[in-house]
């Protein structure tokens, strides 16, 4: 199956009922597969006069109780920036696929890219969380988006599914696990009287979010609001809203950041890689093995929270010579990577704008530089 409609398919799997969306290379087989597939599962398809309506679409559909999609690429995301920081601060779950391709502006549109991680970060603006997953196969399209859907339902915010133009547009083999194999979340109900209900208690991370008509009544805005949900200018509540909003993520960073380690045990320089890259510099590791050198792979499955945990414990733990960082764009998460190595190790960044992915040779280049 295509990656973008096995995108489509761990959608449905979640439970997915409304996808609203306008088409864009290289995202818009996800919109196709829902368009064909949606109806058969009981839900509801619209394809929107433009990328900011389809995000209001969908922040409407998750207030009326369902789990809702939209897939769009670099520019498209742009557009829905201002909707996605609404939904951030007033904690509506949805899910939000990025195939990212070549930028800035209309860009290379049939070109593969990863320069959009910091804007999944930073893109809108203020202090808010950030949740985004990043899969590097066709399986992994579906596990993530079951995940990405999970993580939205529970954490109560927009979560990113940040894949690029090749991954999305590959064919590789996908084996759909039975009803029930994969945990399934659902966002909390309140158990109160209507009367009673307060969206936004600011002394708990999850609140409850019942569906628009189902008796509780709520307001929301994207003002800065108190525990009823009406605006309030009010700096304390505004400061104690937002750092809520943000904790609730980080202090739940073993629950969402998830990484795969490959020969990092002993590994004495190391890889770290998202997507198309992380397949190139798995097969880089392996030839690295082969010449004598300790490499291994840092791959992470999720990109925000940025995985800071795992990289500190292998620099720590196993005296790291070196990072090579392959990614396509100049420079984002090299950033990250320096960050967290405290100039403790060097960090190569190794850059590409081209079509083609990074290569394992190019990749293993960088390694021997720290040998």
């Amino acid at each position: 199956m295509m990656g973008n409609h096995a995108v489509a398919e761990g959608a449905l799997y979640a439970g997915c009922k409304f996808f609203g969306g306008y088409p864009i290379t290289p995202s818009t087989e996800v919109a196709e597969r829902m368009a064909e597939r949606l109806p058969k599962f009981g839900g509801r398809f619209i394809q929107m006069e433009d990328e900011i309506a389809a995000m209001a679409s969908v922040i409407g559909a998750s207030l009326a109780g369902v789990k809702s999609l939209t897939a769009s690429s670099g520019p498209g995301i742009s557009l829905k920036q201002e909707n996605i920081g609404f939904a951030m601060l007033c904690e509506i779950p949805c899910v939000i696929v990025n195939v990212m391709r070549g930028g800035p502006s209309t860009g290379m549109p049939t070109g593969p890219s990863q320069s959009d991680i910091m804007q999944a970060k930073w893109g809108t603006h203020g202090d808010h969380p950030v949740i985004a997953v990043t899969p590097a196969s066709v399986q992994e399209q579906f596990d993530e988006t079951v995940r990405a859907f999970n993580l939205a339902e529970k954490y109560r915010c927009p979560v990113y599914v940040l894949t690029d133009a090749i991954i999305g547009q590959m064919m590789e083999s996908l084996t759909i696990p039975a009803k029930g194999e994969m945990e399934l979340v659902d966002r909390l109900q309140p158990d109160c009287k209507p009367e009673d209900y307060l969206p936004y208690d600011m002394d708990k991370d999850f609140n409850p979010m019942p569906a628009f008509g189902s008796g509780y009544r709520f307001h929301v805005t994207g003002l800065h609001h108190d525990a009823t949900g009406f605006p309030t200018n009010d700096p304390v509540l505004h400061t104690k809203n937002t750092v809520r909003l943000i904790e609730k993520i980080d202090k739940n960073y073993d629950e969402i950041v998830k990484v795969e380690e490959f020969m990092t045990d002993d590994a004495e320089i190391l890889i770290f890689a998202i997507g198309v890259n992380a397949r190139s510099a798995k097969h880089a590791v392996v030839e690295a093995r082969n010449q004598g050198i300790k490499a291994g792979l840092v791959r992470p499955l999720t990109i925000w929270p940025f995985p800071e945990k795992h990289l500190e414990k292998l620099i720590t733990k196993n005296n790291i010579k070196g990072i090579v960082v392959p990614e396509m764009n100049l420079g984002q998460m090299t950033l990250e990577v320096e960050r967290v190595a405290k100039g403790r190790c060097e960090v190569e960044g190794l850059f590409s704008l081209m079509v083609d992915p990074i290569l394992p040779s190019e990749i293993l280049e960088k390694v021997r530089r720290f040998v």
